[in-house]
């Protein structure tokens, strides 16, 4: 039987392959979109409040600002102690539609001699952790890692 690998955080993400996205959450009464989601309450604070329903973001974005990461991050961070660290890419991807930038590793492979500010890039599944929960990373359009 097949391992079925669990998101990191529950409702965030769904979908595979191209299917995959992130998951917010819009305002009826505004329509402001929020990610990560907002369940309770608007946080626009200049909108009255209308109900909140999910809505997939969009898949590409244009990397906004990005940098790498160097060092092994202290907890909750998840690492196996047992390899060595490996530098990876942080990558903000502005989403235009929605309004908002998005935080995320790059894909495997993508390091930072690869991005330059405004370059296309498109959401991808990613594994967190040595225990192998799922995340998001990003990645340059076209590229297939």
């Amino acid at each position: 039987m097949p391992h079925t690998r669990a998101p990191v955080v529950a409702g965030w993400f769904a979908g595979e392959g191209d299917e995959f996205r992130l998951l917010g959450t819009r305002c009826t009464a505004c329509a402001s979109v929020f990610f990560p989601r907002e369940d309770a309450h608007c946080r626009n604070p200049g909108c009255s409040g209308g109900d909140l329903v999910e809505v997939p973001l969009s898949r590409r974005g244009r990397v906004w600002s990005y940098t790498d990461s160097r060092y092994r991050p202290p907890s909750p961070y998840v690492t196996d102690p047992e390899l060595p660290w490996e530098p990876y890419a942080l990558i903000a991807v502005e989403l235009v539609p929605e309004r908002m930038v998005v935080l995320g590793q790059g894909a495997p492979g993508v390091s930072v001699a690869d991005l330059t500010v405004g370059m296309e890039m498109e959401i991808v599944r990613g594994v967190l952790s040595p225990g192998g929960e799922t995340t998001w990373n990003w990645r340059p359009t076209g590229v297939r890692t």
